[in-house]
């Protein structure tokens, strides 16, 4: 990573943080100690991010599709996501990590939303790194409540709908990632290479990083591999490339 130009290094990374269970299947043990397991992933990424300089890292922590999952462990992540705000908070806020989360949040208990507005008020002022958690978050539904906000402001005082900025700007600012940079990185671990409905306005231009290792054994030497893989990519948003690259 010494050789990497701080320049070349992404903005905003996004990981989908895939294996939790099937670490646990392959040892025999219940799928809820695979996701207690990947506190410890979460935990070296942070640190790695930081270290790194990535100024936003979002993870996906519960997607819409997941409520479909057996009650019993939607119940167990819930307790798992609850035990690790709160004791995770602490270390967050004295490290600078500014604390928020997106997602449709009518969805989750009033206890788990007073945990997670607590959260964010409380690192509102940090800006070492911004750490965003998806829960209860998919990219239609932000796709649609962005589109939402977009005709209920159109009815409310017409917009220039021919003019591709404005529309495209006003449109954006509806989304739950309102004001923050588009994805440059999306990484997702567990071998599937798929998007799985996360920020899929947002990773329209985002460099796709899969790798085959399971969440619970991401590490920060696998987050520095994805960075330097990073790194080494042209960026081109559909122009020509340079000569000597691919056309």
């Amino acid at each position: 990573m010494s050789g990497i130009d701080p320049g070349r290094l992404p903005r905003h990374v996004a990981i989908v943080m895939d294996g939790n269970g099937r670490w646990a299947r392959a040892r025999h043990l219940p799928r809820t100690v695979g996701h207690q397991r990947g506190r410890r992933a979460v935990r070296a990424t942070i640190r790695a991010a930081m270290r790194r300089g990535v100024p936003l890292l979002t993870l996906f922590a519960f997607s819409s599709e997941n409520w479909k999952r057996p009650v019993e462990e939607v119940d167990a992540l819930m307790k798992l996501f609850i035990n690790a705000l709160e004791k995770e908070l602490d270390e967050l806020d004295e490290n600078g990590v500014r604390l928020s989360f997106i997602g449709e949040r009518a969805l989750l208990d009033e206890s788990i939303r007073a945990l997670m507005e607590a959260a964010e008020s409380r690192t509102a002022g940090n800006d070492r790194l911004h750490l965003q958690i998806a829960v209860s978050y998919g990219g239609r539904w932000d796709i649609l409540q962005a589109a939402r906000r977009l005709a209920e402001r159109h009815a409310a005082s017409p917009l220039a709908l021919d003019d591709p900025d404005t529309l495209q700007s006003t449109f954006e600012a509806g989304l739950a990632t309102a004001g923050q940079p588009p994805v440059d990185l999306f990484i997702r671990t567990g071998g599937e290479r798929r998007l799985s409905n996360f920020l899929l306005w947002q990773a329209a231009y985002a460099e796709l990083y899969f790798t085959d290792v399971l969440w619970p054994l991401f590490d920060e030497a696998e987050f520095d591999r994805a960075l330097t893989w990073f790194a080494e990519r042209e960026r081109r948003f559909g122009k020509v490339g340079s000569v000597g690259e691919r056309q």
